[in-house]
């Protein structure tokens, strides 16, 4: 009974471990934008992404995760010489409790407005974070637009 108890136990915190693997971080977003695009395919597609659209000219990707109960998270890569910009679409609070937790420990500066808060992020660049209403009105589920546009200083690298 005892060991029963412990590889249900096991079980729970491995299936819980995993269970963020597809949300992305502050590690995560500093990969993307330290690498070029062609990376972005291999990376979000390990984290169960799914590719919507690519655009080879205008070096635009936009990847799409579907998570059961009704949330999502689209993401808008786009490349711009060697810099990139990403942009997140999503109702998922989990995925904006993991980027606000991540990037805590290195915001240089942080600001607010009624409709956007802003933080410039140290080795990262600068997060801009919307949070709307969802259509039709739910009080449970918000919509979070998610920019970051990196430092000028940041390039990605073949």
């Amino acid at each position: 009974m005892k060991q029963l108890f412990l590889s249900a136990l096991f079980f729970c915190f491995a299936t819980t471990g995993f269970a963020q693997s597809n949300l992305v971080s502050y590690d995560d977003l500093s990969y993307l934008l330290h690498n070029n695009i062609y990376k972005a395919d291999t990376f979000f597609t390990a984290k169960g992404y799914k590719l919507l659209k690519k655009d080879v000219k205008k070096n635009v990707r936009k990847y799409n995760l579907d998570i059961p109960g009704g949330t999502y998270i689209n993401i808008n890569l786009r490349s711009d010489g060697k810099r990139m910009f990403v942009e997140f679409d999503t109702n998922e609070l989990a995925q904006y409790n993991m980027i606000y937790n991540s990037i805590s420990q290195y915001v240089d500066k942080e600001s607010a407005t009624p409709d956007v808060q802003t933080f410039n992020v140290k080795d990262l660049g600068v997060i801009y974070i919307m949070a709307d209403d969802a259509v039709p009105y739910n009080p449970t589920r918000r919509e979070y637009t998610i920019r970051i546009v990196a430092d000028k200083n940041i390039t990605a690298y073949d």
